[in-house]
């Protein structure tokens, strides 16, 4: 290191903030303890590693004696060379931090994920190459990610998200930005709740509540230091470019003063209050839920649905008819009322009509006799809202503890609200001695048995309804009255609206506008407070008076006051809110035992991840972000409430764009479900896994046998050989490559170990790069500045494929910067495979191998720049094998050379490059090869017969081309001599094939082929395209043809029907020739 290099990195240790330095602190701390583990992982690959080696040098040595050299050369392939072998013990010898070597040992022969994958992530991370700078001067682009649960593992949806994520942030830090992806884990409330309660029980056979609140948050934080660090480890596996430093977690210290402050603010402005209302209930978690947070299902008649909780199904769809009498009637008359709850009739408290129904005017201002409560008189109530005469009897109970619609019934006209269950779904007191401690839904049958044992019941009908389900536990959700903390989000709501319409916030793709508008448009109060202890605990106290104990009310309960609550960030301000409050009043306070909904602070996480409220360097820096990348389904889990929430309390629209990419399903278009055994963890398909090991997966699962069973089939049915391993390359390229379906991915593994083969592709193309280059080859500039393929004395080869370069830049930028990452990858796939491995390489090994040394180093410059700007260009879809390739060719080395490619410039399409002229020859003198091909195959020419062809051209460019790679091009096609002008003669019993109306192709059959069949062949080609011609020349003779047909397509009918004649014109001429053929 220079003076001057040690200088800088003096001052810029001196500038580094205290943020800064306790982040590294931090960082320091835990890298003794990663690195003992990493050491013990790379040791046991190494031991591996070298036993296959041993293995293959054993069976090589028995091999021999007896055994011809072709025999022992056949069975040494089935395994790898020891070369490969050599690579893959010295890349996972590589120590932690360190760079692979890439100089001194030689290429394995093949690509091989293990080997690549290899010591690039740490030296990556060593390097810091994934971290911003505070006070950069480059242009910023900055992400947050969706933060995963920290219960569980990703899954193949989270690695389509990281791989967008990550291939946006590499492709802008790439192009000059200061990028910051931040990464992090929510503490999803009720899922890891739920699994520390299960493992509690299971392995010690107690409850949370056995524990006491304190001593179960600290179970559960050593569950979280125990198992949560297995996201990070797959993120890391993905190659995802994160800024560890910056890690962040919802329930750190941090983001924890961000809840508090958050919730003090929007309380001080309204927008959080208390109320006791329906709640969405879910009576086997005993937790409210928020609305987004019910599935709803269609159940269209009787049908039978099993609910937990309940041993027997349970009956939904139908509607259930019985009779209240009234009391004191001479005539005991009776209104029916109908129901698809009966069970909550236990909390009747009125009958509506409506006023102007003239069948119940004589009962008005009557009451009704509760068959299972002689004290509760319902009164018969005139409501003109709720009552259609028209419908059923135009009688209706009204429950207003338990249906929203009742409830502001029973708001209008002053009812008592009457709760029926516990928390947990039990009847309580109110179901008297027949009906307490009954499941609700064991309840619901044995009412409508004494109903019919009274002589009130009246029958049920079918009845089509919509179920609301808890989206976790799936149980039937329960309106509960119960006393809340609410949002307001009405106004919040119109601001996210007006940041979409106004432009300051864009969503991609734009037709999630009109769900965006119609949910928020639409959007209710949402209920934030949870029956749970894992969570962010509610900054509110309870107010209760010494000297009035008895009309204290319990907080949570039936005989709460309301009024009672203050908040405050801490106790000690909350005691000042109260003396405030109730001034000369004794008191003691107790906070809420409720915890916040998880997306509350999920909805802060773009700024309080950079330490708001506090004036922090990052948020100065790095907020507002730049995009929000996610799945459209959270759109209003998370998306919503982040722009609400970030709008309210920063000022600012907390990202400036939103990209919702597809949803990823199986390879049949079906939703993954454990229970259908097709959950995909994207380590098995890194590294491949056996059909049992996958259903071992399942096994150590939580399925019921009846699922595991289906899951099992479903496994088998889908990867009947298990899944073969594919890298992180090919599955991120193939994740990248379906970003273009809609709305949905139908992930075909299959398809994904295709693009693990192609990785070999790219492998054999810098092999044969470093084998032509040489070692004494000196390549232009690191900027190809000094790339020179102007003139035309630069081979057309070199000329067109640096063309092509140019092309496939435009696109793949444009492609970028609109998100069309399956427009990107498609490009960069076409340009890789048949450009510059199909084509290029293999047409110039003849310039290589020739003695024009000036063609040689234009033609060496050209592939240089290609396989480096490529390599580049595909980095931020595939890192490792991209950065394992570019540290392997040469370049020039000066102070501004790059030393990784994740930090090299990415390259720009340049117009100086651009040759459509070229292109075009290229273009020609390339279908020129295909038609030969085709001709071959079509003529059933013997694969290593080579025939001579002949070409008639009137394009010299075509001409030029064509003869400059003659030696190329009868390679590609394999074929004999070639011969091409405009007037070529081409022999008897010549195949033909039309290419355009400049160049005609012909193949010599004589001597190649059956003459006799090969006519009967070309007859039959000759009567399609003379049927087909005719056809399109009727059509075009038609009188109205001119006017129906558009100009754009009569030009292009006429073009194809003048190609369709010179083609039956060739036909005729090959038939001709053929039958010539059979007299010689």
């Amino acid at each position: 290191m220079t003076k001057e290099e040690e200088a800088t990195t003096e001052t810029a240790k001196e500038e580094k903030t205290p943020e800064q330095l306790e982040r590294e602190a931090k960082k320091k701390a835990a890298k003794a303890e990663k690195d003992a583990k990493f050491a013990a992982k790379q040791a046991a690959k190494a031991e591996k590693a070298a036993a296959q080696a041993a293995a293959q040098k054993a069976k090589a040595n028995d091999e021999g004696g007896g055994q011809v050299k072709k025999e022992k050369k056949k069975a040494e392939a089935k395994g790898p060379s020891p070369q490969d072998v050599l690579a893959l013990e010295d890349a996972l010898k590589t120590e932690r931090g360190k760079k692979k070597n890439t100089t001194t040992v030689p290429m394995a022969t093949s690509y091989n994920p293990v080997a690549v994958e290899a010591a690039w992530y740490d030296w990556w991370e060593e390097k810091k190459y994934f971290e911003a700078v505070n006070g950069s001067e480059k242009p910023k682009f900055v992400i947050v990610i969706p933060p995963p649960n920290v219960t569980g593992a990703l899954h193949i949806g989270h690695a389509l998200t990281n791989s967008i994520q990550d291939t946006i942030v590499r492709w802008r830090r790439m192009s000059g930005y200061e990028a910051l992806w931040v990464p992090g884990t929510d503490h999803a409330g009720i899922a890891t709740q739920t699994v520390v309660e299960k493992k509690l029980m299971r392995e010690n056979g107690i409850t949370r509540h056995d524990l006491g609140r304190e001593k179960f948050l600290e179970k559960v934080f050593e569950w979280k230091g125990e198992y949560g660090g297995k996201i990070f480890n797959q993120l890391r596996r993905l190659g995802s470019s994160l800024d560890w430093t910056r890690e962040a977690f919802t329930m750190d210290e941090k983001l924890s003063k961000a809840v508090k402050e958050a919730f003090v603010k929007m309380h001080e402005d309204g927008l959080i209050y208390r109320d006791n209302r329906l709640v969405n209930w879910s009576c086997q978690l005993k937790t409210a839920i928020s609305d987004i947070e019910v599935d709803y299902i269609d159940v269209e008649g009787p049908t039978m649905l099993q609910v937990p909780g309940h041993l027997k199904k349970v009956e939904f769809g139908v509607i259930t008819s019985f009779a209240y009498k009234i009391k004191d009637d001479p005539n005991d008359d009776e209104l029916v009322v109908a129901t698809t709850r009966i069970e909550t009739m236990l909390g009747d408290v009125a009958v509506a009509v409506h006023p102007d129904d003239e069948r119940y005017k004589k009962y008005h201002g009557k009451t009704l006799v509760h068959p299972f409560d002689s004290l509760r008189e319902i009164p018969i109530i005139c409501d003109e809202v709720l009552v259609d005469m028209e419908f059923g009897t135009g009688c209706v109970k009204i429950t207003p503890a338990h249906d929203p619609n009742d409830f502001q019934t029973g708001k209008r006209h002053d009812l008592q609200f009457i709760n029926c269950f516990t928390e947990d779904g039990i009847i309580n007191d109110v179901g008297g001695e027949l009906f307490k401690g009954m499941k609700r839904f064991e309840c619901r049958v044995a009412i409508e048995k004494k109903l019919e044992e009274l002589g009130l019941y009246r029958g049920k009908a079918p009845n089509p309804m919509r179920l609301g389900l808890c989206s976790r536990s799936k149980d039937v959700i329960e309106p509960m009255l119960k006393p809340q903390w609410w949002v307001n989000c009405a106004d919040m709501a119109k601001d996210a609206c007006d940041a979409v319409r106004d432009g300051r916030m864009e969503i991609i793709p734009k037709e999630q506008e009109a769900t965006w508008f119609r949910w928020l448009e639409n959007i209710r109060d949402w209920c934030i407070s949870r029956q749970l202890w894992w969570g962010h605990r509610i900054p509110a106290f309870y107010v209760n008076f010494d000297d009035d104990q008895e009309n204290n009310g319990l907080p949570g309960g039936t005989s709460e006051k309301v009024d009672r609550w203050v908040v405050g960030r801490d106790e000690a301000e909350a005691q000042k809110e109260a003396e405030r409050k109730f001034p000369g009043k004794k008191f003691t306070l107790a906070q809420d035992e409720d915890v916040l909904d998880t997306w509350f602070s999920s909805g802060l996480f773009p700024f309080s991840v950079f330490g708001w409220p506090d004036e922090t360097p990052d948020l100065r820096d790095f907020y507002p972000t730049s995009l929000l990348e996610t799945g459209h389904d959270i759109l209003f889990f998370w998306v919503a409430r982040m722009v609400m929430m970030g709008m309210k309390l920063t000022g600012k629209v907390p990202f400036k764009q939103v990209f919702l990419h597809a949803m990823v399903r199986d390879a049949h278009g079906r939703k993954m479900s454990k229970s259908l055994g097709n959950v995909i963890d994207p380590i098995n398909v890194i590294e491949g896994i056996s059909l049992e090991a996958l259903h071992e997966t399942l096994a150590n699962g939580n399925l019921e046998e009846k699922e595991l069973k289906k899951a099992t089939a479903g496994q088998k049915q889908d990867y009947p050989q298990g899944i073969p391993e594919c890298g992180t390359d090919a599955l991120r390229f193939a994740l990248m490559s379906y970003t273009g379906q809609g709305n949905d991915v139908n992930l075909d593994v299959l398809r994904v170990h295709a693009y693990r083969h192609w990785c070999n592709k790219l492998w054999n193309a810098i092999k044969f790069a470093m084998a032509n280059l040489g070692d004494a080859y000196e390549p232009v500039d690191n900027e190809y500045t000094e790339l020179d393929v102007s003139d035309s004395s630069s081979p057309i080869a070199a000329r067109w494929i640096i063309s092509r370069l140019n092309n496939t830049l435009s696109i793949v930028d444009e492609s970028m910067e609109s998100y069309n990452f399956n427009i990107a990858t498609d490009a960069i796939y076409q340009f890789w495979k048949n450009d510059l491995c199909d084509v290029f390489i293999e047409i110039i090994k003849p310039t290589m191998d020739g003695n024009d040394e000036a063609a040689k180093k234009k033609t060496r410059d050209a592939l240089w720049v290609t396989l480096e700007a490529g390599l580049k260009m595909l980095h931020p879809f595939m890192p490792f094998v991209t950065e394992e390739l570019w540290q392997r060719l040469p370049r020039k080395q000066n102070a501004n050379t790059p030393q990784s490619i994740m930090i090299a410039a990415y390259p720009k399409a340049q117009e100086k490059w651009a040759n459509e002229k070229v292109e075009k020859s290229m273009r020609d003198a390339i279908d020129f090869v295909k038609s030969l091909r085709s001709m071959k195959a079509n003529y059933n020419v013997p694969a290593k017969a080579k025939p001579n062809a002949y070409a008639k051209c009137s394009d010299q460019n075509v001409v030029d081309a064509i003869r400059e790679n003659f030696s190329g091009i009868q390679a590609l096609a394999s074929v004999g001599d070639i011969t091409i002008d405009a007037s070529v003669d081409a022999p008897v019993g010549c195949g033909a094939v039309v290419i355009n109306d400049q160049l005609t192709v012909y193949l010599e059959l004589k001597g190649h082929v059956d003459a006799e069949k090969e006519t009967k062949s070309v007859e039959k080609k000759l009567k399609l395209i003379s049927e087909l011609n005719a056809k399109l020349e009727k059509t075009m003779s038609e009188d109205s043809y001119e006017e129906r047909v558009p100009e754009n397509i009569r030009a292009q009918n006429s073009e194809k029907s003048e190609l369709q004649k010179q083609e039956i014109a060739a036909l005729e001429k090959t038939i001709e020739d053929f039958k010539l053929l059979l007299t010689l």
